[in-house]
């Protein structure tokens, strides 16, 4: 008797831990930039999370082709469309509606930063840094419209 309702709960926590895993971060979502200019896309993405770039207000250069990630600082990046190109990586939960440990890559500078992320209500403050967090810039996104098309 002993054995089975050890058995019992050792399976009811196991289940209970699986249904907490699956429930997805309140902040996975489309997130519009503060300058209003790009949505990225926040996903789970193993145990982690990462966000790509979905929607970009001037998708096109002046001959009619997508922005390239030509500031890339590997040549072989250069010519990769800037749509759906992955923005965030690597954030881990560190508090609740917190996740840290994280990077950043910036396209428009070819450069990739520290960065750690918090959701106040429907706000998503995102900072990113170089070294410690207090030499970096945080910047506030909103919620996206869920129907926007895509880039």
């Amino acid at each position: 008797m002993r054995l089975a309702s050890m058995l019992g709960a050792v399976v009811g926590a196991t289940v209970a831990t699986a249904a907490w895993a699956q429930t997805e971060p309140p902040v996975v979502g489309r997130w519009l930039s503060e300058a209003r200019d790009g949505v990225v896309e926040i996903y789970s993405c193993g145990d982690k999370l990462c966000g790509k770039l979905v929607w970009i207000k001037t998708p096109l250069d002046k001959d009619g082709k997508p922005y390239p990630d030509d500031k890339n600082p590997k040549p072989e990046l250069r010519s990769r469309p800037r749509c759906n190109l992955v923005m965030l990586g690597d954030f881990k939960p560190t508090g609740p509606d917190q996740w840290g440990d994280g990077w950043i890559y910036d396209p428009g500078s070819g450069k990739t930063y520290d960065a750690k992320m918090r959701l106040e209500g429907d706000l998503l403050k995102l900072r990113g840094f170089v070294g410690i967090s207090l030499f970096g810039e945080t910047q506030t996104w909103t919620r996206a419209d869920p129907k926007q098309q895509n880039c």
